[in-house]
């Protein structure tokens, strides 16, 4: 008796004609969305509510901050714009990462949330972490690459976005 060789190797489908691969791939972004938006509304929150942070001098400034990275920079120039208001850069900052991380944990405009979270690291990554050797010790790259799949993306699943979606489906089958 020959025993044959399963030769069908075709992913299972789902309900709906999606396939098992089709459903994990939606689902593989979420992890990311989570740790990214948990972490920038902590990042935001700790900015804006620790005093000497949102300072133009003193130790643990903004204004300091920015001033002993100027001359280690990628773009000198942007620290150089942002030490005309290190307190209104800082505000900036802390602000974009509260719109970004609430918006990427909602699924609310999701990759505009994403694409803000993008240009936060981008330029953190040029200014603050610039110098950082080897650049793998810096943290900004590596948030900047993480939020990249979130732009390519958008948040599908769980989302406002998703919601908004589906309620604009069901109003054209109307």
């Amino acid at each position: 008796m020959t025993h044959s060789m399963r030769t069908d190797t075709r992913t299972p489908h789902l309900p709906g004609g999606a396939t098992w691969r089709d459903s994990a791939a939606r689902y593989a972004l979420l992890p990311l969305r989570v740790f990214l938006g948990v972490t920038f509304v902590y990042a935001g929150l700790d900015k804006l509510t620790d005093s000497g942070f949102m300072q133009a001098s003193g130790a643990g400034s903004i204004g300091d901050t920015m001033r002993s990275v100027r001359d280690s920079a990628a773009i000198p120039a942007l620290v150089d714009l942002a030490l005309k208001s290190p307190v209104g850069f800082g505000y900036a900052i802390a602000f974009g990462e509260l719109a970004a991380g609430i918006g990427i944990l909602l699924g609310f405009l999701g990759r505009l949330a994403a694409l803000g979270g993008v240009l936060i690291s981008l330029s953190l990554w040029l200014t603050v972490s610039w110098a950082t050797t080897p650049y793998y010790y810096g943290n900004d790259l590596a948030y900047l690459m993480a939020w990249l799949p979130l732009v390519l993306a958008g948040t599908p699943l769980f989302s406002v976005d998703a919601l908004l979606r589906a309620r604009r489906r069901a109003r054209a089958y109307q």
